[in-house]
């Protein structure tokens, strides 16, 4: 039996990339792998265009509704599970599709990270810097002990601040020196990238954001709250939940919250085109080409040439 080599559909947020994922899944005999890091939590449904039951066709879908909001996601725990599933997949002669737009999640399934290991107590003393200090603690730390993962790494991002910190003590080396070599993709996946014109899809993003806050975000979150989201380290950070848990909160009201995800959408798009662009391995279709189904068809099944 010939196993399936994966394809996986990435690139910015509001694209059309499920859409595209799923056409493809139903062409090619395909199941879905998510690798978005937000849709892996029940409830979170609203907020991260999670694609509902009744509208996936029939065709499975993997790496959804995994985690409760009180879990952290982790990278290294979606690349085992993923990888897991994956390899069921092909043995059963059917092609995972990998849809969803995490940057490092993708990385890490791809290109097969071995990441460096953890020690609690290293990692409880950076949380501690970071609960004490901030996130302009931590940040200055690193700025210190790593100046270049220091530039690279978003400084609001503390959780990613505080790994850094942790592996620099615990290999003695940059933080980008854990970062895996770029070649063939694992398993000979065909990476295609979806993306839009900026124009086109900031007005996507400005719609999907207004429909989600009229499709009820507030009391979706209002019933997270209930089932622990503030507790979670991960899923009260989602882009449009921790601006209405700020609104909840009493910090601004509810026109600022619907802003403030609007723009830090807008924020995360422009790092999403950044990062994937710089992989070269990627295949690129406009997600408003009316024939963007069928060229991705033919790059999924080696048709098309490289350009």
């Amino acid at each position: 039996m010939t196993v399936p080599a994966p394809v996986a559909v990435v690139g910015p947020t509001a694209t059309g990339k499920s859409d595209l994922g799923l056409e493809l899944a139903e062409r090619l005999g395909g199941e879905i792998v998510n690798i978005d890091a937000m849709q892996q939590y029940r409830g979170m449904d609203i907020g991260t265009a999670k694609l509902p039951l009744a509208e996936r066709r029939g065709i499975p879908h993997h790496r959804l509704d995994v985690l409760d909001v009180t879990e952290t996601a982790t990278v290294a725990n979606y690349q085992r599970d993923a990888t897991a599933e994956i390899e069921d997949i092909r043995s059963r002669g059917a092609r995972p599709v990998i849809v969803g737009g995490s940057m490092l999640y993708v990385q890490s399934l791809l290109d097969d990270w071995s990441f460096p290991a953890t020690d609690p107590d290293v990692r409880a003393k950076w949380e501690c810097v970071l609960a004490e200090g901030g996130v302009e603690a931590v940040h200055r730390a690193l700025t210190v002990a790593d100046p270049q993962a220091a530039a690279t790494i978003l400084p609001t991002d503390g959780r990613r601040i505080v790994r850094a910190l942790e592996v620099v003590e615990l290999t003695g080396k940059p933080f980008a020196a854990s970062a895996p070599t770029i070649g063939e993709p694992r398993w000979g996946t065909v990476i295609i990238g979806v993306d839009r014109d900026t124009e086109l899809l900031d007005a996507r993003i400005e719609r999907r954001t207004t429909r989600m806050f009229e499709s009820g975000l507030v009391e979706e979150v209002q019933e997270l709250v209930g089932a622990g989201l503030r507790e979670g380290v991960t899923a009260r950070r989602a882009i449009g939940y921790a601006q209405v848990l700020d609104f909840l909160d009493g910090l601004y009201d509810i026109a600022e919250a619907r802003e403030r995800t609007l723009i830090g959408t807008r924020r995360y798009v422009r790092r999403q085109r950044s990062w994937f662009r710089r992989d070269r391995r990627v295949r690129w279709v406009d997600g408003a080409d009316p024939d963007v189904v069928s060229v991705a068809t033919k790059l999924a099944l080696g048709e098309l040439g490289v350009e």
